[in-house]
């Protein structure tokens, strides 16, 4: 077989084969000069890596180096230009003045102060439509005994519950009140660290707001409408016996509207 003009051109150049020389003619390449031109775009570039067995990037590297050609060089203006543009862009646009930190806390804390008035408001004023929400009667009490409820709900919060001793053995333990364990050998009794608190009296809350309503209301039992006349609506509130019926259920909870005493158990 004729051995092609530019034979030792081709030869000369870095991990080059006689068969890239056909393979390079089918493509229309027979000269370095044509390949050097080919080397220039990158659709004959893919072309090339893809009829050519053992061609791979690096070697085309050795080949622009060989013949002189910089690879990319039309990509590479592209993307100048391209950020020439947006360079030019960014120096037309104007840029966002960015407001100072203070202006925006200020902002915030207006916004919440409204926030709180809103609330404080709404709380203020009293519901009073028919069939609507009415407001509950509070007592008047001192403010060391509104510290006392106060801290009452804090300890209660974080309070154990206290179970029976074997409460995991028997069913019947889980409902009964509690009971102080006993036994000689009783490792909750001894306060082991493994075992369930016991009651104790550092679990205890003020004394102050001990057996009164969570309202503040000090509980009185009412069985008719003489009892309610008895109450002094500032401190004590009604809860009318279990055993009181319907009838006379009304007549205790409509005198106790008229003299505004408040009823803890209402019937509706």
């Amino acid at each position: 077989m004729a051995k092609s003009p530019h034979h030792e051109d081709f030869m000369k150049l870095h991990l080059f084969k006689e068969e890239y020389i056909q393979e390079l003619e089918a493509l229309g390449i027979k000269s370095p000069e044509e390949l050097a031109d080919a080397l220039q775009s990158e659709d004959t570039v893919k072309l090339i890596l893809d009829q050519l067995k053992g061609v791979g990037p690096k070697t085309i590297e050795h080949w622009c180096e060989d013949l002189g050609v910089k690879e990319g060089e039309p990509e590479k203006a592209a993307a100048t230009k391209t950020r020439k543009v947006k360079v030019e862009k960014a120096e037309k646009e104007p840029k966002e003045e960015k407001k100072p930190k203070a202006e925006k806390t200020e902002k915030k804390a207006k916004a919440e102060k409204d926030k709180e008035e809103a609330e404080e408001k709404e709380e203020e004023v009293a519901i009073e439509e028919e069939g609507g929400y009415q407001v509950k009667l509070k007592p008047t009490i001192p403010d060391d005994l509104a510290d006392a409820l106060k801290k009452r709900g804090e300890i209660s919060g974080r309070r154990p519950e206290f179970l029976r001793q074997e409460w995991y053995k028997r069913t019947r333990l889980q409902q009964h009140r509690w009971r102080r364990p006993r036994g000689g050998h009783s490792k909750m009794r001894q306060h082991y660290a493994y075992r369930r608190n016991v009651v104790s009296i550092g679990f205890g809350g003020p004394r102050a707001a001990r057996h009164l309503h969570p309202s503040g209301f000090r509980e009185v039992m009412v069985h008719n409408v003489r009892d309610v006349e008895k109450l002094d609506p500032k401190t004590q509130a009604a809860r009318i016996a279990h055993k009181v019926g319907m009838r006379k259920r009304i007549d205790i909870e409509k005198k106790a509207d008229e003299l505004k005493i408040r009823v803890l158990n209402r019937s509706g």
